[in-house]
């Protein structure tokens, strides 16, 4: 079975030009198959401020109304996928922008309101990735770049979590490859302490991890990244990374990050 790697690449780096072009540098140097995939940054934010729209969040979370759906489609699967597929071409990686909308390839349905209406937020269910159809891109030696925009399959466009994007395509693609997870983002890995950027924790199972969260070295935000992470090792995928974005080229390596695994 082939190896395929999945980068996703979060908002800190996308809103900073020069560390986008860097990261991207490295992307494009990693060999093999491989698909990125990025959230929105703040740009979104910027631009509906710009257009006199209100960005409103809950716990983190972006509600997303019918006016801020038109800008994050603008922004993600417009303004950012393009300036990062072009960036990759002029290092001549064959990269070709998508959303899920495109081909068909990822569907999700429109997150049921409870205590909270996120408005235009699509949740991906269980077999809602044409797995197929984004090898068959990846033999023809194009490499996908997904935006964190999805649909309905009735004509709605939906804003998708770009972690669950990543997470979903690992799991779906795992049937085909033997597929690496990669999240980049701020941070050297799972660090020990929060305060020394040097603590990182170098390998964590699956046994490991509750452990970990009693004892308070693993809390917050990164709770549900490492159980989202767990989920898909448990599903399929051969292993997770997460670590700074700067340090890709440390992949090849095995010195990137914190590696999870089961």
């Amino acid at each position: 079975m082939s190896v395929l790697n999945i980068i996703k690449i979060g908002g800190n780096v996308i809103d900073d030009p020069q560390q986008l072009s860097l990261f991207l540098e490295k992307f494009s140097a990693l060999p093999g198959r491989k698909i990125l995939v990025h959230g929105g940054g703040k740009i979104a934010t910027r631009i509906a401020q710009d257009m006199g729209i209100e960005a409103k969040m809950v716990e983190g979370r972006r509600i997303t109304d019918a006016a801020m759906l038109d800008v994050v489609t603008m922004v993600y699967a417009g303004l950012t996928s393009k300036n990062i597929v072009a960036e990759l071409q002029k290092n001549d990686c064959n990269a070709i922008g998508l959303c899920g909308a495109d081909a068909n390839v990822i569907k999700a349905v429109k997150r049921p309101v409870r205590e909270i209406d996120y408005g235009f937020v699509g949740d991906i269910l269980a077999d809602s990735i044409d797995g197929l159809a984004i090898k068959k891109l990846l033999e023809a030696e194009f490499i996908p770049v997904f935006s964190a925009i999805t649909h309905n399959g009735h004509g709605q466009l939906l804003n998708t979590n770009a972690d669950t994007i990543a997470s979903s395509l690992a799991v779906t693609l795992s049937n085909f490859y033997e597929v690496s997870l990669i999240y980049c983002f701020d941070k050297n890995g799972v660090l020990r302490d929060v305060s020394d950027d040097q603590s990182v924790i170098e390998t964590i199972r699956s046994s490991e991890f509750e452990r970990l969260k009693e004892n308070k070295v693993i809390h917050d935000g990164m709770i549900p990244k490492l159980y989202n992470a767990f989920e898909a090792i448990s599903r399929g995928v051969s292993n997770v990374y997460i670590g700074h974005a700067n340090n890709l080229h440390l992949f090849q390596q095995r010195k990137f990050g914190t590696c999870l695994i089961a």
